[in-house]
């Protein structure tokens, strides 16, 4: 499984996992409905919660996966990088790791995340 659908499944929940960084539009729960809204935010708070840490979830890729349970090594995170795209240079993991939060936010958005006003790019 992909790293984003590994995050997706850990905040949408085990169907979200199937759901690569694609963001399409054909979901497969048959209907044609619009797709469910889920509130990010109180998610991940909840599962910073439970680590007994400060993490910073809303502006750090490695925060976000940490409370998550997710890998957030460099490689992992440039793994993710190379998922969704990225034609940075990997080796930059400042810039890598704003361009990784803000991609996965706006991912996260695009499949039925609902994120609060301050994360919405």
């Amino acid at each position: 499984m992909s790293i984003f659908g590994k995050i997706m499944g850990a905040i949408f929940g085990t169907k979200a996992e199937a759901a690569e960084p694609a963001g399409g539009a054909g979901s497969a729960a048959g209907g044609g409905g619009s797709v469910p809204m889920v509130d990010v935010a109180p998610i991940l708070d909840k599962a910073v919660a439970a680590k007994g840490e400060k993490l910073e979830w809303r502006t750090s890729i490695v925060d976000l996966m940490k409370a998550l349970d997710i890998d957030s090594s460099l490689s992992a995170r440039k793994e993710l990088a190379k998922e969704l795209k990225y034609d940075g240079d990997t080796s930059d993991s400042a810039k890598m790791n704003i361009w990784l939060h803000k991609q996965v936010m706006t991912k996260l958005a695009a499949n039925g995340g609902k994120l609060p006003d301050d994360l919405k790019h």
